[in-house]
Order: C-alpha cells, then sequence, then structure tokens
C-alpha cells in the first residue's frame, strides 16, 4: 500500500507508461533527471525518452504493479513487479520480474523525481532469455546456488 500522495501519484503516472504516450515522463520527472538500472544509465529527461521510446519500440506489452511504497521527505521507495512481453524476449510470452526503485524528489519543480535507479534481476529479464548467454548464466546460478 502507498500511502504518500506524492509517492502514490509517481507510481499511477509510471504504470500507465507505453509506447503511445512517453511523453507523461515530463510530468514526473525534473529535466535533469537521473535514471539508472541494471541495463544502462540516462541523464536528462530528453534523454530518457528518447530512450523509453527505443525501449518501448518491441514491447507488446509492460505493466507494473506497484505494492509497497514509503516515502520519508525527498526519498522515496516502491517495490513492484514488472510484467512484460516483448517481440524478442521469450517469444513474446510475458516475463515477471520483482524489483524495487529509489527515488528522490526535488523539493522544488512541484516535487519531480530527480533520481530514479530501479533494483531488479537482469538475467532473469534478459540475460537468461538470450539463446548462447542463458544456457551459461543459467548453468552459473545453478552451481552458485550449490
Amino acid at each position: 500500500m502507498i500511502d504518500d500522495p506524492q509517492l502514490a501519484a509517481f507510481c499511477d503516472t509510471f504504470s500507465k507508461l507505453d509506447k503511445t504516450c512517453t511523453e507523461k515522463l515530463y510530468s514526473i520527472y525534473s529535466d535533469d533527471i537521473v535514471f539508472i538500472d541494471p541495463l544502462h544509465r540516462v541523464n536528462g529527461i530528453n534523454n530518457l525518452k528518447a530512450d523509453f521510446d527505443a525501449m518501448y519500440a518491441n514491447v507488446i506489452t509492460c505493466q507494473f504493479d506497484f505494492r509497497h511504497g514509503v516515502r520519508e521527505r525527498q526519498h522515496g521507495f516502491v517495490t513492484w513487479t514488472m510484467t512484460l512481453q516483448h517481440r524478442r524476449l521469450a517469444r513474446g510470452k510475458p516475463i515477471a520480474v520483482e524489483g524495487c526503485s529509489a527515488l528522490i524528489f526535488a523539493s522544488g519543480e512541484g516535487g519531480k523525481v530527480i533520481r530514479h535507479q530501479d533494483y531488479f534481476d537482469a538475467g532473469a529479464l534478459l540475460y537468461e532469455r538470450l539463446p548462447l548467454v542463458g544456457m551459461l548464466v543459467r548453468r552459473i546460478k545453478r552451481i552458485a546456488a550449490g
């Protein structure tokens, strides 16, 4: 459950993003946003929008189920499950990945997010889905698990 209104508004807007409306990013992120996830780092709102446009090019659906969130002053944290259908991954079948986002909100600018860092298992999302790399990643995981 997300009680903080600003954090809830962020999650609501983010969960409505798709390839037809990436301009919604401008309403939740500051101009100098720093967006980081296990696969890349993007600086600036225009670069982030271009990155999202490119990411969504092969996405069939991408849904976020935000479960828990807390915010204290400028710092917010939310947990989520992302369910992704991508033309080039898992033959277009849904992939569910658990993750969380650490957010920093600006004190001005209407409280837009100035830093967003996602934490999730990139192997479960991407690397395990690639033909040769996937086999190696799954084998490494089995060895590590004992």
